[in-house]
């Protein structure tokens, strides 16, 4: 049985809102992902292909992933 917390390593991204600032509309109009926000935090979730695709996408605009 695969490892929970492996398979949520490659289906989300969390980082602090203000990340997205300036680029979550382009991000959620250019992949198939869902962005949960509460307090300060966002949660990108995706298939792990879109997941990977939006980790590069971040890098390319600065955000640094932790």
């Amino acid at each position: 049985m695969p490892d929970p917390a492996r398979l949520r390593d490659s289906t989300e991204i969390v980082l602090p809102c203000d990340s997205l600032n300036g680029i979550r509309s382009e991000l959620e109009a250019e992949f198939t992902i869902t962005v949960f926000s509460k307090a300060d935090r966002c949660r990108i979730i995706g298939s792990p292909v879109e997941i990977k695709a939006v980790s590069d996408f971040l890098a390319r605009h600065g955000v640094k992933l932790q």
